[in-house]
């Protein structure tokens, strides 16, 4: 049920995305508890000047090499597992690539189970 949008600097290897992605997916399903193959993302690159992030927002100093993730799941899961995640995907990051945890950006959107449709004009999920 998770959509995953991941958006980073142009210019990282296929192999760099593969592994962002892997580890934000790896994060969903021990952190969130999400079904196993319940995998949808959009993992886009921007060139400089298309991906703005300040660089020393509440104090945390970023780099060029700054991501945003923002994940669109379903309403309700408690702030533990929340923290759980944002500090999966940091860890799992910056072990996996090499990305300073300073550097991940994520942004949860949480929504009702009918807004989904995975297909064939159904709400399977309402």
């Amino acid at each position: 049920m998770p959509l995953a949008r991941i958006d980073l600097p142009a210019g990282k290897s296929a192999a760099y995305r593969a592994a962002v992605g892997e580890v934000v997916y790896s994060a969903m399903l021990s952190a969130l508890n999400v079904p196993t193959d319940d995998r949808f993302q959009i993992i886009a690159e921007h060139p400089v000047g298309n991906l703005i992030i300040n660089a020393d927002y509440l104090g945390i100093h970023r780099s060029a090499d700054a991501i945003v993730i923002q994940v669109t799941l379903n309403e309700g899961r408690a702030q533990e597992l929340k923290r759980a995640f944002y500090k999966s995907v940091a860890d799992g990051l910056h072990e996996r690539v090499g990305l300073r945890r300073e550097d991940v950006f994520i942004s949860l959107v949480e929504v009702k189970r009918e807004n989904w449709s995975f297909g064939n004009g159904e709400a399977q999920y309402a």
